[in-house]
């Protein structure tokens, strides 16, 4: 066994058999936490396992170490739709269009970060103040929920008054139906 330095300082401890292999510890191995560049509070992302896999979010708060005993990863909370709003053609009527946009149904979770594909669409809704990380244990997450449907369904039938045109593409995005 050959112990060596390589030029960041790391010591590495090498078996000598037929071939030296070298290894050093950098920030970019496996073992390291997932650096969190992408994954912002707006973003559009994609759950990718669990209950609600192929469903869009949007994330709300990130976590860039795990910060308890439970979640030891990099995770994230998201806010998403579980049900989306039903079809609309432009002959409905505005009750009808409001009576079909009120079956979304919306999800509230903490994702591993791994586990969520980041799109490259923002959204500029205001979803911090809406859920609190307090909040989401028992009956008030009941209550969670229902703000967030509010919130959902008043962005969906307002898309129109979106400031900025990359956040009226990332709210269009983020209420169409996912396809594949």
């Amino acid at each position: 066994m050959i112990t060596l330095q390589c030029a960041s300082g790391h010591s590495m401890m090498c078996i000598c058999v037929t071939h030296l292999t070298l290894s050093c510890p950098t920030p970019s191995s496996p073992n390291r936490l997932v650096k969190m560049a992408i994954i912002k509070s707006g973003k559009v992302v994609i759950v990718l396992a669990g209950r609600h896999a192929g469903k869009k979010a949007v994330v709300i708060k990130t976590m860039e170490d795990g910060n308890s005993d439970d979640k030891r990863f990099s995770h994230c909370l998201v806010a998403g739709i579980a049900r989306g709003p039903r079809k609309v053609t432009r002959g409905m009527s505005k009750k009808k269009v409001e009576k079909r946009s009120r079956t979304m149904k919306p999800f509230v979770k903490y994702v591993n970060v791994r586990h969520v594909f980041p799109t490259r669409y923002q959204v500029d809704m205001d979803l911090k103040k809406a859920v609190d990380e307090a909040d989401l244990v028992g009956d008030k997450k009941v209550e969670v929920k229902k703000t967030l449907k509010k919130i959902f369904e008043d962005r969906y039938l307002n898309q129109k008054e979106v400031t900025s045109e990359k956040k009226a593409a990332g709210s269009s995005y983020f209420f169409q139906r996912l396809r594949f």
